[in-house]
């Protein structure tokens, strides 16, 4: 399928891009990203429509970023681009030219879900920022937070949910047909149908790192050394990722153990147990405004879509869009 050939800017949009000014955070987040990095990757994705020329990937997936960052729909999406010159100059297109509709939008996110180039694109920005020399390494927080699927799950029955292989509670309740990917699991205050976010936050610049998405049944210790980037010099988890296998693959990498201790009935905390405890979770309460801010800002209260990959897309697409933000702010503006 034939290429739209977008992207040049003509005598106007230069004129205009001089009237509103260059200042804006979009154009602090265009001049510090390499866009071909980005573009490569992209290459074999198409958005158009059958038989139609396709729009550039670049293009499409700058857009989804935008989506992000101004928490809109497709269709919404497909009126600001039409509306907003900061939009366009973001994308790096003229004035005279057309832009997606919110077809060719939802096309090429479903290709990014098919594709699974959505972590691999995150991969790559957050290697930028990290080749900036913004993220310290100096520790790595590691957390997960559950979120409820789009879809509404019927009332579960009572009683207690039989472990799963890890020992811990489970699901073994029918799946809702509508979103089989999600599941249930049980907290303090009751049952919870949905997914999970798990993720590894750069202590000090708060640069996501790390995201995975599981169903909620998945206990927070099962994927958590994924979640290791191996160069950090602490890592840093609460009490549920604490297990003696954890804490060895941490020293053979070098990696200091910053996870806190449980008790149990033969092995209470020492004293200094505690103010251990104590002292990393000062040290770890920086990873909540991360969830806060994931959920009622970038719209994850609960999944957008049905079904596991979906979802991942819209984190993956999310937490790049959180760390580009972040990346502007931590960079110094220039002259």
């Amino acid at each position: 399928m034939a290429e739209r050939r977008m992207g040049q800017m003509s005598f106007a949009d230069t004129l205009v891009a001089d009237v509103v000014g260059a200042t804006t955070t979009l154009d602090r987040i265009a001049a510090l990203v390499d866009w071909t990095e980005i573009a490569a990757l992209l290459s074999d994705l198409r958005g158009g429509a059958m038989g139609a020329p396709a729009y550039p990937a670049l293009i499409l997936f700058k857009a989804m970023l935008l989506q992000q960052w101004y928490g809109l729909s497709d269709p919404e999406l497909e009126d600001a681009l039409k509306d907003r010159l900061s939009f366009r100059r973001f994308l790096g297109v003229s004035l005279s030219e057309r832009l997606p509709d919110h077809s060719s939008l939802w096309r090429f996110r479903e290709q990014l879900a098919e594709s699974g180039l959505a972590d691999r694109v995150f991969a790559v920005i957050t290697a930028q920022i990290e080749r900036a020399g913004f993220v310290l390494k100096r520790g790595t927080l590691i957390d997960a937070s559950l979120v409820r699927a789009a879809v509404n799950a019927p009332e579960p029955p009572s009683g207690a949910l039989p472990p799963d292989a890890d020992g811990r509670p489970a699901s073994k309740l029918v799946p809702n047909p509508l979103d089989p990917d999600a599941a249930w699991t049980k907290k303090q205050t009751g049952y919870f149908f949905g997914y999970k976010i798990h993720l590894a936050m750069d202590q000090h610049s708060r640069i996501i790192r790390r995201v995975l998405l599981t169903p909620a049944n998945i206990n927070d210790s099962v994927p958590a050394d994924d979640l290791i980037c191996g160069d950090e010099h602490t890592v840093y988890a609460d009490k549920a990722y604490t297990n003696v296998a954890r804490r060895e693959h941490l020293k053979s990498m070098g990696i200091r153990d910053g996870i806190m201790r449980r008790s149990n009935r033969w092995h209470p905390l020492s004293r200094w147990m505690v103010r251990r405890n104590a002292v990393i979770t000062h040290r770890r309460a920086v990873v909540e405004p991360l969830f806060a801010l994931i959920k009622n800002v970038y719209g994850f209260a609960r999944v957008r879509y049905r079904g596991r990959s979906r979802n991942a897309v819209a984190l993956q697409l999310a937490v790049t869009a959180i760390n580009l933000k972040r990346w502007a702010v931590l960079a110094p503006c220039p002259a």
